[in-house]
């Protein structure tokens, strides 16, 4: 079999393999915490949940995984380094009337970590849940 040949069946063997999106997993201290933020706060379903290790909720097809202290998905990695919530990669959730919902989660007491920007695409503003996850909140713009 040539180079090229043995190239392109790698790369359709490696596409071939995934299945789907699963969901997004966060690292969180609290598990029932984050379950009462996700679910009161944004109004994200209770999926599933085994406290006090995890928790899955969703929205439409994202399944957002809440692994606390002693889950599987929060052990420690073979070089020592412990998993830890926050970052800059996060979920984009999208939102009708940004500016109204900024307001409402504003005097909710929400924690934002910047401002509303607006761009070509539409506005976004950054949040975070109880253990400073990144949220994405996103208006797509009017086409």
């Amino acid at each position: 079999m040539s180079q090229t040949a043995r190239q392109s069946t790698r790369e359709s063997d490696s596409q071939s393999f995934v299945k789907s999106l699963w969901g997004v997993r966060y690292q969180v201290k609290d598990v029932k915490r984050s379950v009462e933020f996700y679910t009161q706060q944004l109004g994200l379903k209770l999926d599933m949940q085994n406290l006090p290790a995890f928790a899955q909720v969703s929205v439409g097809n994202l399944k957002l995984i809440l692994s606390g202290p002693g889950a599987s998905g929060s052990r420690q990695m073979p070089d020592g380094q412990q998993q830890q919530p926050g970052g800059w990669n996060r979920i984009i959730l999208q939102v009708d009337d940004l500016p109204a919902r900024i307001e409402a989660l504003k005097k909710a007491g929400l924690r934002f970590r910047n401002e509303m920007e607006v761009g070509p695409g539409g506005k976004q503003i950054q949040l975070e849940d109880p253990d400073g996850n990144p949220i994405e909140l996103f208006e797509p713009a009017a086409r």
